[in-house]
């Protein structure tokens, strides 16, 4: 059936206009004055566990040497990464822009997709928390949230699609909470010969 041609006369029309969910400001202020690396070490902890062994080798040959970013727009952080052959490592976040740009302000070069420094990253990927925890437990879709302009990726439009589509053929769910009980966790970081 079709929606309702008046939204606020149907009962739920409250819930579709809704905002969508964003940390509290106070909690962004504090967050983008933490530094980005411990951020990003936790970050690439967290895809090697979950992540790298489900991906396709002919992904990972994309990905290979290729900087990332993965910016979360309410708290005010990115987190710097890239896979080095055999796992996703940290990376120093670049920083042309100053402290704007690592407080998650746009810089030039971003407005333009035109990296400024040598080490600017190839794919920036940027939501806020909420909608990445909603991609990662795969209750929402990554399209849905780009149509809807929650979901933003500037760069290398070619590795982003790669990416993009690479997550959608995962079978399960990264932040599923069975995969990271203790016991499931320590299986991966000791796997039995």
């Amino acid at each position: 059936m079709y929606p309702p041609a008046h939204p606020t006369t149907h009962p739920s029309a409250k819930h579709h206009t809704a905002r969508p969910r964003q940390l509290p400001a106070p909690v962004g202020a504090v967050l983008s004055r933490l530094p980005a690396y411990p951020g990003s070490v936790l970050l690439v902890t967290a895809l090697n566990l979950a992540l790298a062994r489900h991906l396709p080798a002919d992904v990972l040959a994309l990905l290979l040497h290729r900087k990332l970013r993965i910016e979360v727009r309410d708290a005010r952080v990115a987190f710097d990464f890239a896979w080095n052959g055999q796992r996703f490592a940290p990376c120093s976040p670049a920083r042309p822009g100053g402290a704007a740009e690592a407080a998650g302000a746009p810089s030039a070069s971003q407005a333009t997709n035109a990296p400024t420094t040598p080490n600017a990253p190839d794919l920036t990927i940027s939501a806020s928390a909420h909608d990445f925890v909603l991609l990662a437990q795969r209750q929402q879709d990554p399209d849905t949230l780009f149509f809807s302009r929650r979901l933003s990726m500037q760069g290398d439009t070619e590795l982003g699609l790669v990416v993009k589509n690479a997550l959608d053929a995962l079978e399960l769910p990264v932040l599923d909470p069975a995969q990271w009980a203790p016991r499931a966790v320590l299986a991966r970081l000791f796997p039995k010969p």
